[in-house]
């Protein structure tokens, strides 16, 4: 007899909440869910104390997070934030539909928090606004500010690396969603600069757009790197 092992596979879209100015959960939300179910191993041997969404949207990456992570786990501190109040509402009926915690705070990016919350973070997990479009979308309100990313798409997500570096722990890890056209390997090249190595979890193309998954992590700090997801910087640059 053969027996199959059932792992949690994040949030059940059933129970997601909706609201017409919040962003549904889409391609990107399921590359980066797919990112850590893929990085499962890692992320519980990691025993993080305190995670994060940057951008919560309508709470299934957050929701799916805590799932994977074990939701009985009452160690592990969850906050999350979205700059839509719409979608701060849709997040607390997702995370209460699925009996999921998290702390949910209505704010650009992280401000107000930076203080509360530097060095905490033992994971971080951002679909930012990647989309290129012009630069005055990027202070829309509503659904618009869930994709708007300004010039190349970058335009939020550059102001997200500082934010991320002030509060991931010495030990903490990043995962991001990355547009093509967001040229990738110049995020790394800045991420790098601020001292984070970093390698693609999940790579993904669709008829309309292809993503990359980005995971950060201190460099000089281990990473357990599975072998069938171990991918590099040197994917652009041809270095191992």
């Amino acid at each position: 007899m053969i027996w199959q092992v059932m792992f949690p596979r994040g949030a059940d879209i059933r129970l997601v909440s909706s609201h017409p100015e919040v962003y549904e959960p889409c391609d990107d939300s399921f590359a980066l869910v797919d990112a850590l179910l893929a990085d499962r191993g890692n992320l519980l041997n990691h025993q993080a104390r305190f995670c994060m969404e940057i951008g919560c949207g309508s709470g299934y990456i957050i929701t799916s997070l805590a799932i994977i992570l074990g939701k009985e786990n009452s160690g592990i501190h969850y906050f999350t934030s979205d700059i839509n109040p719409y979608a701060t509402r849709v997040t607390q009926r997702t995370l209460d539909a699925h009996g999921v915690h998290a702390e949910i705070i209505n704010t650009d990016i992280a401000s107000g928090l930076q203080k509360r919350l530097v060095g905490m973070m033992d994971v971080i997990v951002v679909n930012p606004p990647y989309v290129p479009t012009p630069e005055e979308e990027v202070s829309c309100e509503g659904i618009t500010a869930s994709w708007a990313g300004g010039y190349n798409g970058r335009t939020v997500i550059d102001r997200i690396l500082p934010v991320v570096d002030e509060l991931l722990s010495d030990s903490g890890w990043l995962y991001m969603v990355t547009l093509t056209a967001n040229n990738p390997s110049e995020i790394c090249l800045l991420m790098r600069k601020r001292g984070f190595a970093s390698r693609i979890v999940v790579q993904r193309s669709t008829e309309e757009e292809s993503l990359h998954v980005i995971k950060f992590w201190r460099e000089g700090v281990d990473d357990v790197k599975d072998g069938n997801i171990t991918s590099s910087l040197g994917t652009w640059f041809g270095t191992k």
